[in-house]
């Protein structure tokens, strides 16, 4: 192990083990019922993702920044693009961990 490997905060390094779906969706659902303020039984994943949580432009942002702190991916307004319900929305996610992974 080299000494950069040895400095990594312990976030990071747990980073790159590859999270299953499972896991995924949990942990989407945990910040999303916290950040956005809504009841864990409204988020589903064939319930729509905009007006489940109430987005506007402004709480995309947040969405952004969310998910690149909760998760190390980023997200551009080209992949919102055929988001509707909750399960395309862990779909995103998890193909972008994948795409960091690989």
């Amino acid at each position: 192990m080299d000494l950069a490997e040895q400095i990594q905060p312990w976030w990071l390094k747990s980073l790159k083990r590859v999270m299953n779906k499972e896991e995924i969706v949990k942990k989407i659902n945990s910040f999303l019922v916290d950040e956005f303020e809504v009841e864990a039984d409204d988020v589903q994943p064939d319930a729509n993702l905009k007006d489940t949580l109430g987005l506007d432009s402004l709480d995309y942002v947040d969405l952004v920044v969310s998910i690149e702190s909760n998760f190390g991916v980023k997200l551009v307004e080209v992949d919102f693009v055929g988001i509707a319900s909750f399960q395309s929305f862990y779909d995103l996610i998890e193909n972008k961990l994948k795409a960091k992974n690989s």
